[in-house]
């Protein structure tokens, strides 16, 4: 999934809803592969990208918005087999999604803005800490949720 350049802010927050609804697919078999504190950091990671979902979806439905359909299914970039790859898994997850949020910024004003940066925050810095778990360097990338 790649950020789209949104017409308006209504795009934006749309595409990002799908983005949310891919992390939350996604944190699925990322779980299974991990063990102690690090399946309760995705648990949460989880319950997050959840809130953040469901938010939008109040958001875009109220604001006489077009709620995107979530996918049943969705393809993993790679197959995840085990802890490394959970981990390498998890650190895309909140890259791409952090793109998507990145997006968002420019085209919107006020609260959306706000909760916009609040969410590329808040993604940059939980891939910091699944890029320090997975043993990653660097830890931190210049710009989150730019493209590299």
């Amino acid at each position: 999934m790649t950020a789209p350049t949104p017409a308006g802010p209504a795009d934006a927050l749309g595409a990002a809803l799908s983005a949310e609804y891919a992390a939350i697919w996604a944190y699925g078999p990322i779980g299974v592969r991990l063990t102690g504190a690090a399946r309760t950091a995705a648990r949460e990671a989880e319950a997050a990208h959840r809130r953040r979902r469901d938010d939008l979806i109040v958001r875009l439905s109220t604001g006489g918005g077009s709620v995107p359909a979530d996918r049943a299914g969705y393809a993993l970039p790679f197959p995840v087999t085990d802890r490394a790859g959970a981990l390498r898994l998890a650190v895309e997850v909140e890259e791409r999604t952090a793109a998507f949020w990145r997006a968002v910024v420019p085209v919107t004003t006020g609260a959306d803005r706000d909760g916009a940066l609040a969410a590329l925050v808040e993604y940059a810095l939980r891939a910091t800490r699944w890029r320090r778990a997975a043993g990653i360097t660097p830890l931190t990338v210049p710009f989150p949720g730019r493209p590299t």
